[in-house]
C-alpha cells in the first residue's frame, strides 16, 4: 500500500512530466534525438494533460506531398504522438513495461493542406489498460482514437490506434 509521502511524490513527478511534455524546447530536443522525424517535420505538441493529448504537423515542404497535401505516414506519426503521449504519462512510475501498436486504421476525410490537429481524449482509457496489465500479469490491447482537424476545425481523418502493454518481470 503506498503511503502519503510516496503517493505525493509520485504526483510530483508525474506533474514535472506533464510540464516537460508541454515545454516546447524539451520536446524539441527529445523529438531531435528519439523521434528525428517528427523533428523534421516540425511536429509540435499543443496541450497535454494525463487525460487529453493534441500534437500539431504543419503544412509546409517538409510534410508535402506531390498532390500538395500533407503526406499520410506524416498524419500517422503526428497522430500516433498524441495517443502515445498519453500512453507515456499512464505508464509514467509504474515500472517495465513493454509499449505496441499493434493495429493503425486511419480514415481521411479532407484534404491536408493546412495545419492538421490531433486531438486524442482517451488517457482514461490508457490508464484502465494499463492498469488491467498490471493487475493480470498479462498483455493488454487497448484501442483509442484521435481526430485531425484542419485551420477551420474541419475534420481532416480520424486514426484508430491499438496499443499493447505488458509490464515486464522485475528480475
Amino acid at each position: 500500500m503506498p503511503t502519503q509521502a510516496s503517493a505525493a511524490a509520485s504526483q510530483g513527478r508525474e506533474t514535472t512530466l506533464v510540464r516537460n511534455l508541454n515545454t516546447p524546447w524539451k520536446m524539441r530536443w527529445y523529438f531531435l534525438r528519439k523521434l528525428p522525424s517528427c523533428w523534421f517535420w516540425g511536429v509540435r505538441v499543443q496541450q497535454c494533460s494525463p487525460q487529453q493529448a493534441q500534437v500539431s504537423i504543419p503544412f509546409n515542404w517538409r510534410t508535402q506531398n506531390p498532390f500538395r497535401s500533407i503526406y499520410f505516414a506524416a498524419l500517422a506519426g503526428a497522430a500516433e504522438l498524441s495517443t502515445g503521449l498519453l500512453a507515456i504519462l499512464a505508464l509514467h512510475g509504474k515500472g517495465p513495461f513493454s509499449m505496441l501498436i499493434t493495429k493503425v486504421e486511419v480514415q481521411f476525410s479532407k484534404k491536408a493542406d493546412t495545419l492538421t490537429v490531433f486531438t486524442c481524449e482517451e488517457g482514461l482509457v490508457i490508464q484502465q489498460a494499463v492498469q488491467q496489465a498490471i493487475d493480470t500479469g498479462q498483455g493488454v490491447e487497448v484501442c483509442v482514437k484521435t481526430t485531425g482537424r484542419n485551420t477551420a476545425g474541419e475534420l481532416v481523418c480520424e486514426a484508430w490506434l491499438t496499443w499493447s502493454f505488458k509490464q515486464k518481470s522485475r528480475g
